[in-house]
Formats: C-alpha cells, sequence, structure tokens
C-alpha cells in the first residue's frame, strides 16, 4: 500500500516516517483510559526516538485547532477564511479536554465547561441566541461538569453530571425532549438523566449509551434509530438488539454504528453498502459488519461510508467517490476494506463527509479522501485516494481529533510533548495505568 508522508521535512513516499523531525498523536473523545495511556506513551517514545526539540513538562497542557471550511466561522480563530493547514482556535489555549465537529460548528470542552462556534441559525451554539460567531462562546448552563460533546448537522450534545442535554435543530426530533422545537439553549433529553456514558450526533439524529444500552432519537425514515421501524420519534428509544455490551456509538449521514461486545453493528441507509453487509439494501435493525466480529476499538460514520479499527488496523466500507476507504481507488464497498496498517497499532478514526481521519499509537495522524476545503490539514486542497500522514510542530502532539459525518472541517487538541529529560516520569504513569487497566479488566 501506498502512504504518504506531509510536513516541513516530507521525504519520498518510500521513507520511513522516523527521518521526519516531527511527530503527532491524536485521540478522539471518547477514549478508554487505557487508548489514551498508550497514545500518549507511544507519542512520548517517539519523540524520544527521533530527539523532538520538545517543550518543558510543566508547559504540556491542551489547546484546541481546526482547520478546512470556515465560511461559517466553524474554525474559531475570528475569521471566515477556509485553511488547508491547522489554525489556533482563539480562547482554547489551555485546559481543553475534549472536541467535536458539526457541520458547520464546532464544539469543545474547557476545563469543565462547554464551548462552541461558528453556524448558529438552528441555536447549535446554546447561547441563547441565533447569531454566529467566528469565536468560541459559552454554552449557557454548561459551565462546568461536562464530560462529553458531540455535534450532528445542526444539533449538538453534551454530558453533564452522567445526563445527555441536546440544543439546535430538532425538525426531526434530535433533541429527543419530546418536541419538535428547536432551542438555542440545552435541554434535557427526556429519560436520559443519569448513566449516560457517550453520545453521539447523526444527520438528522442522536444515540447515546446509557448503562451499557444504545438509544437513539430524531429521524428515521432509513431505520437509523435501529428499532425496527422506519418511524421517526423525539424521545430516545432502545436499539434492538444493542440492549447490554455497547462500548461506543457513532453516527453517520442517514446510517448509525456501534461496537457490542466487540463486534461492529451497523443500521440505517445503506445505498453504498455503508452498513458493510455485503449488500445495498436498508435495514432498521443492527446487522453484523462482514469480518469485524470480534476485537473492533472504535468506529466512525461519515456520510456515506464508515470506518472501523480491528486488531490496530483501519477498514473502511461504502461510498468512496474522493477516496475515503483508502485503498487507491474510486469504487464503493459493500463490505471493509483493508485501508490503513502501519504495523503499530491504529488507536481511532474519525469520518467527515468524504474523508476519513485515522490516529496511530505512534503519535501520527493520517487523512485521506475529499480535501476540496482543505480539511485533511495537508497544506494544499488536493483529494487523497490513500492515507497520507499529517506532522505536528515539533515538540508538540495532537490528542484529539473530530469531523462530523456532513462536516467539511476537521477540530483538534493540541499538546506539547515533554522533552527527553520528563520521558521516565510520563512512561512510566502510562505504564501504570495500562497494567492498573489491565489488573481490573
Amino acid at each position: 500500500m501506498k502512504l504518504d508522508i506531509v510536513g516541513p521535512c516530507a521525504r519520498p513516499r518510500s521513507t520511513c516516517q522516523n527521518e521526519s523531525k516531527f511527530t503527532r498523536v491524536q485521540i478522539r473523545r471518547l477514549k478508554s483510559p487505557e487508548r489514551c495511556a498508550r497514545a500518549v506513551l507511544g507519542a512520548v517514545l517517539a519523540g524520544s526516538a527521533l530527539g523532538l526539540a520538545a517543550a518543558p513538562a510543566a508547559a504540556v497542557d491542551n489547546a484546541a485547532q481546526a482547520w478546512g471550511y470556515n465560511g461559517d466561522g466553524e474554525l474559531g480563530n475570528g475569521s471566515y477564511t477556509n485553511s488547508n493547514v491547522p489554525v489556533a482556535v482563539t480562547g482554547l489555549g489551555s485546559g481543553v479536554t475534549a472536541v467535536a465537529g458539526g457541520r458547520y460548528h464546532s464544539l469543545a470542552i474547557q476545563n469543565g465547561a462547554a464551548k462552541a462556534w461558528g453556524s448558529n441559525y438552528f441555536g447549535q451554539l446554546g447561547n441563547g441566541s441565533y447569531t454566529n460567531s467566528n469565536l468560541p462562546v459559552a454554552v449557557t448552563g454548561l459551565g462546568s461538569d461536562i464530560t462529553a460533546v458531540a455535534a450532528g448537522y445542526y444539533h449538538s450534545l453534551a454530558i453533564q453530571n452522567g445526563a445527555a442535554k441536546a440544543w439546535g435543530a430538532n425538525y426531526y426530533g434530535e433533541l429527543g425532549n419530546g418536541s419538535n422545537t428547536n432551542s438555542n439553549l440545552p435541554v434535557a433529553v427526556t429519560g436520559l438523566g443519569s448513566g449516560i456514558t457517550a453520545v453521539a450526533g447523526g444527520g438528522y439524529h442522536s444515540l447515546a449509551i446509557q448503562n451499557g444500552a444504545a438509544k437513539a432519537w430524531g429521524a428515521n425514515d432509513y431505520g437509523e434509530l435501529g428499532n425496527g421501524s422506519n418511524t421517526g420519534s423525539n424521545l430516545p428509544v432502545a436499539v434492538s438488539g444493542l440492549g447490554s455490551g455497547v462500548t461506543a456509538v457513532a453516527g453517520g449521514g442517514i446510517h448509525s454504528l456501534a461496537i457490542q461486545n466487540g463486534a461492529a453493528k451497523a443500521w440505517g441507509w445503506n445505498n453504498y453498502g455503508q452498513l458493510g453487509n455485503g449488500s445495498t439494501t436498508p435495514s432498521n435493525v443492527p446487522v453484523a459488519v462482514t469480518g469485524l466480529t470480534s476485537d473492533i476499538t472504535a468506529v466512525a460514520g461519515g456520510y456515506l461510508h464508515s470506518l472501523a479499527i480491528q486488531n490496530g488496523n483501519v477498514y473502511a466500507w461504502g461510498y468512496n467517490n474522493n477516496g475515503q476507504l483508502g485503498d487507491g481507488t474510486t469504487t464503493a464497498s459493500a463490505i471493509p476494506l483493508l485501508a490503513l496498517d502501519l504495523g503499530v497499532d491504529l488507536i481511532d478514526v474519525a469520518a467527515g463527509f468524504y474523508s476519513s481521519y485515522a490516529l496511530s499509537s505512534d503519535g501520527s495522524l493520517w487523512a485521506w479522501g475529499d480535501n476540496y476545503y482543505g480539511q485533511l490539514g495537508l497544506g494544499d486542497n488536493t483529494n487523497r485516494l490513500v492515507p497520507t500522514q499529517l506532522l505536528a510542530p515539533a515538540g508538540y502532539a495532537y490528542t484529539a481529533i473530530d469531523a462530523d459525518a456532513s462536516g467539511i472541517h476537521a477540530v483538534a487538541m493540541l499538546t506539547a510533548v515533554p522533552e527527553p529529560g520528563s520521558l521516565s516520569l510520563l512512561a512510566l504513569g502510562g505504564l501504570a495505568l495500562l497494567r492498573r487497566r489491565r489488573r481490573f479488566a
């Protein structure tokens, strides 16, 4: 497989990435502690091995960055100019613990508080107005205890003290509060006041995990709620067959995905094979993704394609018009294809409209697919049919990446990598966390 490396010290395709003086690590917001520890440890080890000019350990912090389309201010840098390289999100230079990308808006958690910026036509910024903002604004009522954020096309979600909150567009009931009225302020999702461990936004639907069970609400024309019907719901419904053992959920444009007991499941629209079961027939109940019935650690949904990680490798399936499957072609596939195998563990995946992203445990980010607005962050606007490595500045690493199923921008978290002298402490801390997790597994 051809793999590209992009950055200030890029080399020909055949050159090993270890010849670069840069490294990157990115982890999405819903990582387990074990996966976070492995990724950070991998980044530090990689930085030490490459002799990175790293910032002092005391400088390690989390800042938000964004790149791609910026017509509504979704990059959060005070402008409306697109960028094909990462730019800093104004005011989020520290304390950021999670990021999320919507179609034309973005979200973050900073010091436990929810922030939002970009398009606000439907109130998806949650600040009580309908005015766009190219700078982050505080989400009303979510100033503390926020542990997760997620975004759909035009709505937003968060977890506060174990309860699900939602705001923005609600024409299809995607806020889950029993109405179909938009809200520019967060509202409680009915029945999800406790036990929520994950939220995800699809196009016009939403998903959550409550005490290990998958819930869904909103639009359901193609069965994306997975409850055996094609009738939308403005209240959460149980996803058929996923009443326990669910560890992750993801929303595609008009389909959904989950991990249950290590197996990938998918349901909803399937016109290009995005359910991955070898057919193009929609399903209003979860189906098994062919070949991905065990050892799945992450899933993501784009508009018409899907991604998953199995045993450290990235698989992709569905629509492929811009090379988002990463197999070097533009041919759709109704079964998973191996998109990326680096010989090291890949930790997470994220999917945009027609673009894809993957994070490796060695601290690198890979991007491929549509790049018309620079959403791959590679410094140009050329599509990629194969995964291309995006390298971070010397001394820094990315710790989070996200994009929306219909989004054409990406958001990320940036942190300084400890200098080699601090390696032993962080490495030991990471190993201790991994061992502790294994002990109690």
